[in-house]
């Protein structure tokens, strides 16, 4: 049986994070009406709009990778 690590790289490492922050931060919005982002950084500060980029942007690589990989 052949030894099997995750070979991640640190791009996708980030990607990950940034979808993980994006879906438990919409969990806190739907379950108790409490954006997370915007608690900590602000109601549409600079950071605040910046940190959404980054979710908005992470899923869309992370489509364009599924559907890349589905035509396989």
């Amino acid at each position: 049986m052949q030894n099997q690590t995750c070979e991640c790289s640190i791009t996708k490492k980030i990607l990950y994070s940034l979808i993980l922050i994006g879906a438990l931060n919409w969990g806190l919005v739907g379950a108790f009406d409490f954006d997370l982002v915007a608690y900590l950084f602000g109601e549409m500060t600079l950071i605040t709009r910046i940190v959404y980029i980054l979710v908005g942007f992470a899923a869309l690589m992370k489509i364009l990778y599924l559907l890349k990989n589905c035509k396989k």
